[in-house]
């Protein structure tokens, strides 16, 4: 394989720290060449001086004042701000762009590598759940590939390989059931987000954590798995599997299911991503069915968990909804980190704000920007008002 040059949109978040660890297995096969990063000054620091990126751009300004003086003695460029972001991605010496960044912050750097003719592997769900219809027009038109990162979605990709010719009857996305599963309305009432950001499975960031708590994480990899596999929403189906062995499914128009499996662990869709036709070998811990003699199957609860529910209303409407129930999920769980709301009251936000936002199809990506900052403001509204309370 021809050696690939990365860029690493959000390098110090869980994606980003776990795929360079992959890049660093693979020396002779990817090199660094851009680093993102929030507010992370002192691991972006650690990361720039080991693997040597031609750029780093930073989005804060005081960590960015942090680094520009860490990396002063180095021949490390040093960026600030969102269009810096926005540029890097356009440079020629990158390859691939990762666009690990959580939230509706990577959709902008992961249009512009598109337009860049950049392949992208994508860990950021969001950007096709804000924009799903916008970003697969532009994959298309510029001849792109994109290469999913979230180990549902790239479960159902490796199943799909070599079956291009065999229509698809659905898919299956499997869910842990995150830290609450089984827990019923009255008791998730007074849960605490020490409780939420327990994993039974996989150790991830905080808001993704919270999102799987509350099945809103698989609410948006439904959306994104619309604009991935170019489904319809009844094609799409979603199964607890607490062991989260089963990484996800395809069914066939023949009644054939084919599986993905494996130990949970990011590096290997990650590697996957990468190295893309190609499988790398590694010595990443190996699945034995011994030590795991029985995998259990339930269906999900949507009337306890409503956010799963809401992201397939999203998926049917289409439009900007998909675009107003990410923003206001991205607030809401925010608040429920400050304490500032209940567990139940983000469901119950979420639904408001998909309510009060309008409807709007047809959209531009400053359309979209648009929506998700208005239905931003309306979720704060909300989530203020029942703090004040």
């Amino acid at each position: 394989m021809k050696k690939k040059n990365i860029a690493i949109i959000g390098s110090t978040g869980s994606i980003g720290t776990q795929a360079l660890e992959v890049i660093e297995t693979f020396p002779e096969y990817f090199a660094v060449t851009v680093l993102t990063i929030g507010k992370n000054a002192d691991l972006l620091l650690a990361q720039a001086l080991k693997f040597h990126p031609q750029v780093v751009v930073v989005a804060d300004l005081i960590a960015y004042e942090k680094v520009k003086s860490g990396l002063q003695s180095t021949a490390i460029k040093v960026l600030y701000g969102e269009e810096a972001l926005e540029e890097v991605v356009n440079r020629e010496d990158v390859d691939v762009v990762l666009t690990a960044v959580v939230g509706s912050a990577g959709l902008k750097p992961t249009v512009a590598a598109i337009k860049a003719g950049k392949d992208i592997a994508l860990a950021n769900k969001e950007t096709l759940v804000v924009a799903g219809e916008l970003i697969t027009e532009l994959v298309g038109k510029y001849q792109v590939k994109l290469l999913p990162v979230d180990s549902e979605h790239s479960a159902i990709f490796q199943c799909l390989a070599g079956e291009e010719q065999n229509p698809l009857e659905k898919i299956i996305l499997t869910a842990s059931g995150g830290p609450f599963r089984g827990k019923t309305i009255g008791d998730l009432a007074t849960v605490t987000k020490r409780e939420a950001l327990k994993h039974p499975n996989w150790e991830m960031g905080a808001k993704i954590t919270i999102d799987s708590a509350s099945l809103m994480n698989k609410g948006l990899e439904v959306i994104e798995a619309k604009w991935l596999f170019n489904l319809e929403p009844d094609q799409i189906e979603v199964i607890v599997h607490p062991q989260s062995i089963i990484h996800s499914l395809v069914q066939f128009q023949d009644g054939s299911l084919k599986a993905q499996m494996g130990l949970p662990d990011m590096k290997l869709p990650i590697q996957y991503a990468l190295t893309y036709p190609a499988r790398f070998q590694n010595d990443f811990p190996r699945f034995n069915f011994m030590d795991y003699p029985q995998l259990t199957f339930e269906k999900p609860d949507m009337q306890t968990f409503r956010n799963l529910g809401f992201a397939f209303e999203a998926l049917k409407q289409g439009g900007n909804a998909a675009c107003v129930l990410n923003a206001a999920n991205e607030i809401v769980v925010e608040a429920f980190l400050k304490d500032e709301i209940s567990f139940l009251g983000m469901s119950d936000i979420i639904e408001e704000t998909m309510c009060q936002v309008s409807f709007q199809s047809g959209l531009g990506l400053e359309d979209y920007l648009y929506y998700d900052a208005e239905s931003r403001r309306m979720a704060r509204s909300l989530t203020q008002g029942i703090h004040k309370k």
